[in-house]
């Protein structure tokens, strides 16, 4: 089953008090109790480090894994063990609260989510005294992204299909499309993995080239796929996808350390002949393009052609 954001926030808030519970539990058992692979329960021990009662020296959690074990070497950083209350500075408390009625604004919030964030804010509020005077006269407003971040997490949640005006870059056009959405993740940047109705097939969105959104009633109904492992490389072809061939130069060859491919032949004077699978072979013209002189398309013939024709008019718009 596809995990969102919010499903992983929760889940990782369980897991701080599993692993108080249980000093050098076992990586696969903590993994099966979590329903989660061993690599996604790793991710989330990459990112516990990172949280704790304040950023201060200390307060962190200091938690690690061998690989076979987990170790948690600070368990009083929680600060549920002590019995003393959560303490919060004046720019500890000026952040939270910005940032708490920031998120409270964002399109596709649930409604239950939103009053439940409002009344947090209110205890902290009252809680923060004085300190949070700061925090009234600051607001942060969201990029785009953030909107269409909460209606696909709201989505995902919901099991609805998604409207979308589409960016697409290698065709250089906005394209219209109904979606099935699956999940939420981020490589640098943050995408959807949906099942396209327009294609028929499972497609990755990249949300900051998503220019409208609209959540639909009728319920999102992706067929059984398998979740791709993104550990290797974003792009992640499937057998069935169209071949292309390209050949490089010596300046070229960082084609084959970036691009998931079939196989890389040596050619003569340092080259290469790249074998690889992409859904859109298209979308490869922009690949042509930078490769200039250190490279072009072999086959199929019809993207040959169109990456010359491309480079063409490319040369020509220079000689204006």
């Amino acid at each position: 089953m596809a995990t969102n954001a919010i499903d992983q926030t929760r889940r990782m808030l369980s897991l701080v008090t599993y692993l108080r519970e249980r000093p050098g539990a076992r990586v696969a058992d903590v993994a099966r109790a979590f329903g989660i692979t061993e690599d996604e329960l790793i991710g989330d021990l990459d990112v516990l480090p990172m949280c704790g009662t304040s950023f201060r020296g200390g307060d962190l959690l200091d938690i690690d894994t061998d690989g076979d074990r987990i170790w948690w070497h600070n368990p009083d950083a929680s600060g549920t063990s002590t019995g003393e209350p959560l303490r919060l500075a004046a720019d500890e408390a000026t952040a939270l609260l910005v940032a708490a009625r920031a998120v409270a604004t964002l399109p596709g919030l649930r409604e239950g989510d939103r009053q439940a964030l409002v009344r947090a804010t209110a205890k902290i509020e009252a809680a923060a005294g004085e300190a949070a005077g700061a925090s009234s006269r600051l607001s942060v407003s969201f990029e785009s992204e953030g909107g269409v971040f909460a209606e696909v997490d709201r989505a995902i949640s919901e099991r609805r299909r998604l409207w979308l005006r589409y960016y697409s870059p290698a065709r250089d056009e906005l394209t219209e499309r109904e979606v099935d959405p699956i999940r939420l993740f981020a490589v640098g940047r943050t995408y959807m993995e949906a099942w396209c109705r327009l294609t028929e097939a499972r497609r990755t969105f990249r949300l900051d080239r998503v220019a409208e959104i609209r959540l639909l009633d009728a319920p999102a109904d992706p067929p059984p796929v398998e979740l791709r492992d993104l550990s290797e490389a974003l792009v992640q072809p499937a057998a069935e996808d169209p071949e292309v061939v390209i050949e490089v130069g010596p300046g070229g060859r960082w084609v084959a350390e970036y691009y998931p491919h079939d196989s890389a032949e040596e050619l003569p004077e340092g080259g290469l002949r790249i074998t690889l699978r992409a859904p859109d072979p298209a979308s490869l013209r922009r690949l042509a393009l930078r490769l200039g002189r250190d490279g072009r398309i072999v086959s199929p013939q019809e993207l040959a052609d169109s990456a010359r024709d491309a480079a063409r008019e490319a040369l020509a718009g220079y000689g204006e």
